[in-house]
């Protein structure tokens, strides 16, 4: 039974529930100013660890979550000013978001971790003007070489809204990664309904000459394109008569289709068959 509820039963605890709760806000109060006066440690520490996996202003947020576990565990009595041990508080915080949060990818926690410290020993090296090597960094760290080369091996993500700059306007990193030669999705799904309306067409408007000559010196069938000639002589017909067929077929396509500016090779994105 909580203390709320014995309160309610025994009126004699109602005094004392009600004091309870009045320190037990005071001091949550207290606790919120504590931790907001460290937000110059929470924006100072965002700037500093901004990068492409979060931006500052989530950063900052985090930053107050840390603060506030620190104003929660605080002990005055150890003679330690709040704003030094709430920055480890607020660093600790924002690095476990962006390890778990801010990549597409989470990775398990060891592995941040030790390829935090590969970078940290990089760097201690090239400041010391040491030369290294991958075994000198996974001696660094306690680990084998291969997992160190796996660890370094793992590259940073950018947003593809990046702005990147080139030439007087700074453009999107979409824009250079866009295939110009890949087929448009509203393109094909208009050349789809074109050719139903082309063999709706071929039924209803040609005959069945028409509808052979054009099939076969298209391809229609079989995907090959074949000359007048071709078709002439598998009809029995001269070339010019098979050309005057297939020209009275496409002048009934265009004047009876209703497809505008009907023309067959581009329709099927391939040139004319060779005469």
């Amino acid at each position: 039974m909580s203390v709320v509820r014995e309160a309610k039963l025994q009126p004699e605890l109602k005094q004392r529930a009600r004091t309870a709760s009045a320190a037990w806000q005071e001091a949550e109060n207290l606790r919120w100013r504590l931790a907001m006066s460290g937000r110059r440690i929470a924006h100072g520490e965002a700037r500093k660890l901004a990068g492409p996996f979060m931006d500052e202003e989530d950063l900052v947020q985090e930053g107050y979550i840390g603060l506030l576990r620190a104003a929660k565990r605080f002990d005055p009595d150890r003679g330690i000013r709040f704003s030094t041990y709430a920055r480890w508080w607020v660093r600790a915080q924002m690095t476990r978001a962006i390890d778990h949060t801010g990549r597409p990818v989470r990775l398990p926690g060891c592995a941040v971790e030790q390829t935090r410290n590969l970078r940290k020993a990089m760097k201690r090296f090239e400041a010391g003007g040491i030369e290294y090597n991958i075994n000198d960094l996974a001696d660094e760290v306690g680990i084998d070489k291969e997992r160190a080369e796996l660890l370094l091996s793992q590259g940073n993500t950018i947003s593809l809204e990046q702005p990147v700059d080139d030439g007087p306007r700074p453009r999107p990193l979409e824009r250079f990664l866009s295939d110009e030669d890949a087929p448009q999705p509203d393109g094909d799904a208009i050349q789809g309904q074109e050719l139903n309306r082309m063999h709706t067409a071929f039924a209803s408007v040609l005959s069945d000459r028409q509808r052979f000559v054009l099939t076969r010196r298209y391809g229609l069938d079989d995907g090959e394109f074949r000359t007048l000639s071709e078709v002439g002589k598998e009809m029995g017909l001269s070339r010019e008569r098979v050309r005057q067929i297939e020209r009275e077929a496409l002048i009934r396509l265009r004047d009876h289709s209703g497809i505008r500016d009907f023309n067959l090779a581009g329709l099927l994105k391939a040139p004319p068959p060779v005469a």
